[in-house]
């Protein structure tokens, strides 16, 4: 057999004093109705003020609609309609601030690259590469040694080389052509 409540009590009537009266009226500018209102009139310019203090427009949109959002769940105590704006963009500064504090802090936290460095393999290789180079380089004739380590491992141009050992310019190009040509036989044999 169902169950049947029974009729509430009836409730006393509550006792005014006057001061309800004036709540309403002051309550009356947060209504749902005024902050759609506010919403469609000052969106634009909240979205502004946002993206001077932010630097994209996602994040812009998203502080906006987040001021909306606490503006509407705090509107009881807005109870000025004039003020509705004003803390609304309160709110954007506010929530713009925290987005700030919250990029900044991400980016402190992030972890810090590793340095460039080469592989285990690739360094051993860079090694074995380097030491055959050496090798190479004391097999050469002393002349073709000295014009390649000065043109190249110094970064001397042919005139200074020519001047530094007190050859002739041409002298310092027929070493360094035969002196490369020496390396490039001795690089590719096999070790």
């Amino acid at each position: 057999m169902p169950v049947i409540a029974p009729w509430p009590a009836a409730r006393p009537a509550p006792i005014t004093t006057g001061r309800e009266d004036t709540d309403d009226a002051m309550a009356a500018g947060t209504t749902v109705d005024h902050l759609t209102e506010t919403y469609r009139a000052h969106y634009r310019s909240l979205l502004g003020l946002a993206a001077l203090l932010l630097d994209d427009t996602a994040s812009c949109e998203d502080v906006v609609q987040e001021a909306f959002i606490r503006v509407h769940s705090a509107r009881k105590r807005v109870r000025d309609p004039e003020k509705t704006l004003a803390y609304l963009r309160q709110t954007v500064v506010n929530l713009s601030r925290s987005a700030l504090r919250r990029r900044i802090l991400g980016l402190k936290l992030l972890s810090k690259p590793m340095p460039d460095m080469a592989s285990a393999e690739e360094g051993a290789y860079e090694q074995l590469e380097r030491d055959q180079l050496i090798k190479a380089m004391r097999g050469l004739q002393r002349r073709q040694r000295e014009v390649l380590v000065l043109r190249y491992f110094a970064d001397m141009t042919e005139a200074q080389v020519a001047e530094t050992l007190g050859i002739s310019l041409g002298s310092v190009k027929a070493y360094g052509s035969r002196g490369i040509a020496a390396l490039r036989v001795a690089m590719e044999a096999p070790a």
